[in-house]
């Protein structure tokens, strides 16, 4: 099964080379990574993707409390909660296939961010299934490349 985990931690150097060292030195792999600093720029805000059964990612989630520089680890799949990936992606556009690029793009609420005379770079942001849609159909046309930011979530407000 597919977990999302938030993890908060000091934002030191070397801090994130031991979280991604404890999955390796596990034999448990990272499907999806992300870290940025939150509000308070001492603490960096990870979210990770990583597939396993509930009593493997107990274990990380354990393990991961265990390192000094880790504030708070959340499993997201224990609460609701909003999770968005973004992807730059080159396709090609030449003269026959410029409106339906675009027709594309907007159907996913996509946006041109880059045009060149054979290719656009589009971005789209959504959940990992919407973001994957719109490669599948653009993959015919002729992507050129894909760049993904991972995975980010936030638990949902109280209602």
């Amino acid at each position: 099964m597919r977990h999302t985990l938030s993890v908060l931690l000091q934002n030191k150097p070397g801090v994130l080379s031991r979280v991604t060292g404890l999955f390796s030195g596990r034999g448990f792999n990272i499907e999806s990574l992300s870290v940025a600093p939150t509000i308070e720029k001492e603490v960096s805000c990870l979210t990770l993707v990583t597939v396993g059964d509930e009593a493997i990612v107990e274990q990380i989630t354990k393990q991961l409390h265990k390192l000094i520089d880790v504030i708070k680890v959340t499993d997201m799949s224990e609460h609701e909660y909003v999770e968005r990936d973004m992807a730059l992606i080159r396709v090609k556009a030449e003269s026959s296939t410029r409106a339906e690029v675009l027709r594309t793009i907007d159907i996913f609420r996509g946006k041109v961010v880059d045009v060149c005379p054979k290719s656009y770079v589009i971005e789209v942001t959504g959940s990992a299934s919407k973001v994957q849609a719109i490669i599948d159909i653009l993959r015919p046309i002729g992507i050129q490349e894909i760049v993904r930011t991972g995975m980010v979530a936030m638990t949902r407000g109280q209602k």
